[in-house]
């Protein structure tokens, strides 16, 4: 069962991102279509972004201007997720003027 969760850390502050609106988008055919939505808990998490996934490309789209960086108002983190039951964790390291993401464990 392939999944995806995420994580929001503010470097700024030092801080979890608590409260970050999080959706998770799927290309179908020339189209995103939204596959699921959370909002980042107390420690910043998303433990279960999206289960049982197929393969393909997926968008995870951080409203990071609800959070209050007005700079980067919306983070867009776009994967291709293989033919495998792999966990995939994509983490958003974000301060007030820059970003950064990585495949975490």
């Amino acid at each position: 069962m392939t999944s995806i969760s995420t994580h929001v850390l503010d470097t700024g502050s030092g801080e979890p991102a608590s409260g970050v609106g999080v959706v998770l988008q799927q290309r179908a055919g020339g189209e995103w279509v939204e596959a699921n939505s959370a909002i980042t808990d107390d420690d910043g998490r998303v433990t279960d972004l999206g289960s049982d996934l197929a393969p393909g490309a997926y968008r995870v789209r951080f409203d990071t201007g609800g959070y209050g960086n007005r700079f980067y108002p919306e983070v867009v983190i776009t994967v291709e997720l293989g033919d495998s039951s792999d966990h995939y964790h994509i983490p958003l390291l974000l301060s007030p003027f820059g970003y950064s993401t990585y495949r975490g464990s």
